[in-house]
């Protein structure tokens, strides 16, 4: 099952946050198959934001930290059919656009799976729901993956 992570996923898994879903980032990113995650190439732009903006990190300290998630796991860049859909999905229901192409290009890559805290767990959107990996509650598609 292609699994996609969103920034946040990311920046827990790079120690920024609380220490609990620091933990459980790492933890789920440890059990799914490298060759089944997904990161599209926004979330890596949005990671670099964060690792220098908000944990104040060393430029070349970010750009190894984002070459490393590439190196380790499949990218996926953005599409124009991906950016329509991403304006579809804010016309239609309300997402922010960044959160949108994410979400597009997750299904474009036929992702069953799109792990965030940011959009509304159990979202289902041509194929891909969403999931909250934080929650107490698992998804059952999460906790397939995770052998729950």
């Amino acid at each position: 099952m292609r699994i996609a992570l969103d920034t946040n996923i990311l920046a827990y898994a790079e120690g920024v946050g609380d220490e609990f879903r620091c933990l459980q980032a790492r933890e789920v990113i440890a059990v799914i198959p490298v060759e089944d995650i997904l990161l599209p190439i926004q979330v890596l732009g949005e990671l670099h934001r964060v690792l220098t903006g908000k944990a104040f990190r060393e430029a070349g300290e970010t750009k190894e930290a984002i070459l490393g998630w590439s190196d380790a796991f499949t990218t996926a860049e953005t599409s124009w059919p991906a950016m329509e859909s991403a304006l579809d999905l804010v016309a239609d229901h309300g997402l922010q656009i960044w959160d949108a192409l994410i979400l597009s290009v997750s299904a474009e890559h036929r992702c069953r799976l799109l792990l965030s805290e940011d959009l509304q767990n159990g979202f289902t959107w041509r194929g891909v729901t969403v999931v909250n990996p934080f929650r107490e509650q698992k998804h059952p598609l999460l906790k397939a993956v995770t052998g729950e």
